[in-house]
């Protein structure tokens, strides 16, 4: 795999081994979403934004913002320097 990879959907230059990092966080963080019933995509990176999609019962939770916020935004850039934020985008 290259240094950059483009990523298709937006067109954007993403750094691979930001991608990577990001992705083992997530896999880390997956499982205790999972064990409510619910899921994390990772969507994109833009910009140090890292945008991911909530789904199954993280859909019309009122806890998914504070999951986003406390968890998976914290232990984001606890991990991944580079990430300023996290955001949900919706399906």
């Amino acid at each position: 795999m290259s240094e950059v990879q483009e990523d298709r959907v937006f067109g954007e230059h993403v750094n691979g081994d930001l991608r990577a990092r990001v992705e083992e966080v997530l896999d880390q963080i997956r499982p205790y979403i999972q064990a409510d019933g619910g899921d994390i995509e990772l969507v994109d990176i833009v910009e140090g934004i890292v945008q991911v999609r909530l789904a199954g019962a993280c859909v019309g939770c009122m806890y998914s913002l504070l999951t986003l916020q406390a968890g998976v935004e914290r232990l984001l850039k606890e991990a991944v320097p580079e990430i300023k934020a996290v955001e949900a985008i919706p399906f």
